[in-house]
């Protein structure tokens, strides 16, 4: 067993932590995956998918499989609410009986509830919100993302690491992408069906593609081109272990909100979202309408809360100089994947 210390920690071995942190990403698209994954590992093809197996039951992985991307594929925002005290409970009930509402959070502000909502048109998703409006008497804040500078939760957890990539120095790849409220996917009947299919993980076996093309009733060199091109198009963001940043410690995470010039919001956002500390970096419009000033959202992942803040500091000193707030998150109050079969409109 590792020497690694930790509750969680202690439950792996040295073979673990890097199945953990090396296939976050990068898991092989051919007919056995776990094969060439094994050799990399120096163990057997059978041990390979037993340990996901075994860590998926344990909480460290969330979900193996495929990342989706809910802006590409259809329309997705992110909402805030503010829930008077005494009816909290009965309006976070509302909200997350909605299967589109697939994170809901509270924070530390005068917004208190913020939630995200992903359906299969712009029109559908602001008719949830709409119709949340009206069940809970609440006005909705409603922020969706207009440009993507950086967004990956993907980094070493197996580690002492007291915030995101605290032990890597690289600076992160971060660009200007541009997001349509109104994309819709264009997706044939076979990556349609394959989306459905892998929306909640991948089968866990020697041949999961294999077994996902069975299921859907396509020839699996079809589904391996399919899940290449939904690569490439952005569809899928990545394809490996989903961790549970909670089981591993990472939960001192703190969204912070940026009130920046519009003239230099690319400069900046993509400035800040290059840092190695930054895992969330995206443009969201200002509602001067329902005072809410702020245009860029950041977000750090963290074990260490005082670390955590240290970093903010460091952020707003050398790289964003301006107005900002800090929405710290107090309860997962929803928390589940979005659902495709609204993002497809099946």
């Amino acid at each position: 067993m590792s020497t690694l210390s930790g509750n969680w920690r202690e439950a792996i071995d040295d073979v673990d932590a890097a199945l953990i942190d090396g296939y976050q990403s990068g898991f092989p698209i051919e007919d056995r995956p776990f094969r060439r994954l094994a050799a990399d590992l120096e163990i057997d093809e059978s041990d390979a998918v037993e340990r996901v197996r075994a860590l998926k039951e344990a909480g460290i992985v969330r979900r193996f499989g495929a990342v989706l991307n809910p802006p590409v594929i259809g329309s997705s925002t992110l909402a805030a609410v503010q829930a008077p005290e005494d009816r909290f409970d009965e309006i976070a009930a509302i909200i997350n009986d909605y299967r589109q509402v697939n994170h809901n959070y509270a924070r530390d502000h005068e917004w208190n509830m913020w939630f995200v909502v992903t359906a299969g048109s712009q029109q559908r998703r602001d008719e949830i919100l709409a119709e949340i409006e009206a069940e809970t008497g609440c006005e909705v804040l409603n922020l969706p993302m207009l440009t993507d500078y950086y967004i990956d939760l993907e980094f070493p957890v197996v580690n002492s690491d007291r915030f995101a990539r605290e032990s890597l120095e690289d600076r992160t790849d971060s660009s200007a992408t541009r997001i349509s409220e109104e994309a819709t996917g264009d997706l044939s009947a076979l990556e349609a069906d394959l989306l459905l299919e892998i929306q909640d993980g991948f089968p866990l076996s020697a041949t999961p593609y294999r077994d996902i093309a069975d299921n859907i009733d396509a020839p699996i060199e079809d589904v391996l081109e399919a899940v290449d091109r939904l690569l490439a198009n952005g569809c899928i963001k990545r394809i490996g272990c989903i961790i549970n940043h909670v089981v591993t410690g990472f939960d001192a995470n703190c969204m912070v909100v940026w009130d920046v010039p519009d003239e230099n919001l690319d400069e900046w956002g993509e400035r800040a979202g290059g840092l190695p500390y930054v895992t969330l970096c995206y443009h969201r419009p200002r509602r001067p309408d329902q005072e809410w000033p702020y245009n860029l959202f950041t977000m750090i992942h963290g074990r260490d809360p005082e670390a955590v803040d240290a970093k903010i500091d460091e952020l707003a000193a050398d790289y964003l100089p301006v107005d900002h707030e800090r929405l710290y998150s107090t309860e997962t109050l929803k928390q589940t994947g979005a659902r495709y079969d609204d993002l497809i409109g099946t």
